[in-house]
């Protein structure tokens, strides 16, 4: 059967929760597998950044690798998402709680930003993926603003290591198809709480 994503073109948006990056990879593959036409968006820390995950010239060649084209940089480069209108979908993949808080009170310093806020005025869905040591903390009430904004959709979610980090919450990326299908019908995908 044919994949509902066959021939749509997806935005997959980096911040700098590098743990979550070999995952992000794999499901970035799949997405381009399924089908579809896939443009990525790097945020100013997952460009500059090493970490003991990887390099940033690493991440830039891996996201070239799988989708064909250079990634998006910088704000100037996003921000003709919103006036050419040409995703059908953006996924912030992974979000980090830095990156949801400054969404959630209309921020727009950064590439990622600036790509999600040209994305939603072209009322099209905007998924986001959570990775945040403190989403049960300070963030919860950013995450509650995004649940509760129209055309944003989670990637189900729940707590990684709920006895070492309590506050912790971090997306199922596995479930990243799936749920871009469901939200290009305007549609969350549910539960949108599960647990690892």
């Amino acid at each position: 059967m044919e994949s509902k994503l066959k021939g749509k073109k997806i935005g997959v948006a980096l911040t700098g929760s590098f743990c979550t990056f070999e995952k992000i990879f794999i499901e970035l593959q799949k997405l381009v597998d399924a089908g579809a036409d896939v443009y990525t968006i790097f945020s100013g820390a997952s460009q500059t950044i090493t970490s003991r995950f990887g390099t940033p010239e690493e991440y830039r060649k891996k996201a070239k690798e799988i989708t064909g084209r250079e990634p998006i940089f910088t704000i100037a480069e996003a921000e003709p998402i919103g006036p050419k209108a040409y995703l059908d979908a953006l996924v912030i993949f992974p979000c980090t709680g830095n990156t949801a808080a400054k969404l959630a009170n209309g921020i727009t310093d950064t590439p990622v930003l600036m790509g999600a806020k040209a994305h939603l005025r072209n009322g099209k869905p905007l998924l986001i993926s959570i990775s945040t040591n403190d989403g049960l903390g300070m963030n919860m009430k950013n995450i509650g603003v995004l649940l509760n904004s129209k055309n944003i959709y989670f990637l189900p979610f729940g707590q990684d290591s709920p006895m070492k980090k309590p506050n912790s919450l971090i997306a199922h990326t596995d479930q990243l198809l799936p749920t871009l299908e469901l939200a290009l019908e305007h549609k969350q995908i549910q539960p949108i709480l599960q647990s690892f």
